[in-house]
């Protein structure tokens, strides 16, 4: 794998997150330094406890200040929590633009186009910033195909069979 990587983890499936920090483990074992940045994923504590555990080494970021997801928030503190969005966007584009990192995970990106805080040109201008010094991991529910070109590994994790325990 080299280091002009774009890689993208999408689907329905569970494990988009677990599968981009997989990579950051591997890579962060390497001596190689990696940053995450995390949206959308309000202020669960279960994930984001265990990945500040991994700091030094790798750094993560949340610029959501919500304890709710952004689709659960009423209308007045989404305007708040969009700036915070689009500020962790702005974040992430300074890192890759200064080569901070050699691995950069933006984790939940592709919801943000879903819920029309970025659009994809806003994506693909960050794709295209990269400019070959960082490896960048996206993830998401839906892969829109206008990213398709600028990936070089796609990763479908689809959900097949989820059986409840009640």
């Amino acid at each position: 794998m080299g280091n002009k990587t774009v890689q993208i983890f999408y689907g329905t499936g569970k494990g988009k997150t677990s599968a981009a920090v997989g990579q950051c483990i591997r890579a962060a074992s390497q001596g190689l330094s990696v940053i995450i940045i995390q949206f959308l994923k309000g202020k669960e504590p279960l994930e984001s406890g265990f990945l500040e555990k991994l700091e030094p080494e790798i750094k993560v970021f949340r610029f959501e200040k919500a304890d709710k997801s952004y689709d659960l928030l009423p209308i007045s503190q989404q305007k708040e929590e969009r700036k915070n969005i689009l500020n962790g966007l702005n974040f992430a584009r300074k890192v890759i633009d200064t080569g901070e990192c050699d691995i950069l995970v933006l984790d939940e990106v592709l919801g943000l186009l879903d819920l029309g805080i970025t659009t994809i040109e806003d994506i693909i201008h960050l794709i295209e910033l990269k400019d070959g010094g960082c490896r960048l991991v996206l993830t998401g529910r839906k892969l829109p195909e206008e990213l398709l070109p600028y990936a070089d590994i796609v990763t479908n994790i689809d959900l097949e069979k989820d059986v409840k325990r009640s």
